[in-house]
């Protein structure tokens, strides 16, 4: 089965999964209201057991022969932009409006899907469908990087650099699905940072719940889906394509790659934060640690990883509902103050299972793409390492796989995705399926 290489019981060649540590994303975002996302999870309540509020702006959606993983649960308006409007917001979050030439509509999608234990869950997407007319559409699956506040999402904030993407690539005339991963947007629990297979399955689903969607109003997805993210969603881009390329769904197939920015050498990474060597290092680290421990159990108690008396709180600050800035004020600036020694030591040189387990993160390039491959980063990045591109090249190429990196400049981590999404734009038109 495709995600048998996910259950970390053995590593194959080639084992694709997610990367962690780029928060930086959250950090320089606009932040949503502080109740934006609860708003957003009541009004999806409210849809999910049939009271539909016009102020909500939401509508049933229409029974799906199945209820199964990809079905739509409800479909919320957020977005109606003309295409003056769609140029302006881009341009207010510093992103080049030059190829914008529809307008869009969006809405936040809960669809079905499963969770890190296998069992049914729902998941919230941004579904953005362009107002030119076309019935048959390009598709584009844009894939977020790491997010601590679920509020901070395409689907509920509409100050996100990730909206700001979606709007982009759907004014140029594609269809997009922007998913929010589990536990993040509307959908209930806690985002299993770092779990492969729900990152997979979650992202596919939405794919399915996207054509479903688009089916109500007579339009059609194309199969061939261009995939591109930022940060972590880079080497979830990579993940993400080598699943379609082996048949994860029926329909859907691997149209593009164009992954951004991604921290695609996880275990130098991580051992970079324990040393303080990254920014904002605490942060990255203590995320890791605590999706990890309840992925996979990196320690007994708390007081094993972290020094008091972060021990008694680290936890409950990643739940969701705290946002960056929050968890930053909270936690010490430095890993050396906020983990143990020995943790540190255990991230630094890892043995067993969590050797295993970053091992296989460290793959996400390691295989051989049907497609071209265009890598985007910028040399000025300090928060992930240019040297991550050459990484995940290196791999590419030892595949035999046709793969170009474009350097974008002396710019920072998220000057990197503004920067990089015009040009992925152009990669995308000059593919014609």
């Amino acid at each position: 089965m495709i995600f048998d290489r996910f259950s970390g019981r053995s590593v194959l060649p080639g084992t694709t999964a997610l990367a962690l540590g780029c928060a930086a994303a959250v950090l320089a975002t606009a932040a949503a209201p502080a109740t934006a996302a609860t708003t957003a999870r009541a009004a999806e309540a409210g849809a999910v057991s049939g009271t539909w509020s016009a102020a909500s702006h939401s509508s049933p959606a229409k029974p799906e022969r199945s209820s199964g993983t990809g079905s739509i649960v409800s479909a919320t308006l957020v977005v109606d932009l003309d295409a003056k409007e769609v140029a302006a917001r881009l341009e207010k979050a510093g992103i080049e409006a030059a190829q914008v030439r529809y307008g869009v509509r969006a809405h936040r999608i809960v669809y079905r899907t499963r969770g890190a234990d296998g069992r049914p869950t729902t998941a919230s997407q941004l579904v953005v469908i362009p107002k030119n007319g076309k019935r048959d559409l390009q598709t584009v699956s844009w894939l977020h990087g790491t997010t601590v506040y679920r509020g901070d999402v395409a689907s509920v904030n509409d100050a996100s650099t990730d909206r700001a993407a979606a709007l982009l690539f759907a004014s140029t005339g594609r269809a997009v699905s922007a998913p929010d991963y589990l536990g993040l947007g509307v959908g209930p629990g806690t985002h299993p940072y770092g779990d492969p297979r729900t990152t997979v399955t979650a992202s596919v689903d939405a794919l399915r719940a996207a054509r479903a969607f688009a089916r109500q109003d007579r339009r059609s997805l194309g199969r061939h889906v261009l995939v591109s993210g930022f940060s972590q969603g880079g080497p979830a881009t990579m993940m993400v394509g080598r699943a379609l390329q082996e048949g994860v769904d029926p329909y859907f197939r691997l149209g593009a790659l164009a992954p951004v920015a991604g921290p695609f050498d996880l275990s130098a990474f991580e051992a970079a934060a324990a040393d303080d060597k990254v920014v904002r290092s605490s942060l990255y680290l203590a995320y890791f640690a605590t999706a990890w421990n309840r992925l996979y159990g990196l320690y007994d108690t708390p007081g094993q990883a972290f020094r008091a008396p972060y021990d008694k709180m680290v936890e409950s600050l990643f739940d969701g509902d705290h946002k960056a800035s929050e968890i930053a004020a909270a936690l010490p600036a430095t890993s050396k103050d906020l983990f143990t020694p020995e943790f540190l030591d255990k991230v630094r040189h890892p043995t067993g299972k969590l050797r295993q387990r970053m091992n296989a993160l460290d793959t996400t390039c390691d295989w051989h793409p049907d497609v071209p491959v265009h890598l985007y980063h910028a040399t000025g990045d300090k928060d992930v390492a240019f040297e991550n591109a050459r990484y995940c090249q290196r791999q590419l190429t030892a595949n035999g796989a046709v793969n170009r990196l474009t350097d974008v400049g002396d710019l920072d981590h998220n000057g990197t995705v503004r920067a990089a999404l015009p040009l992925v734009v152009r990669q995308f038109d000059a593919i014609r399926r």
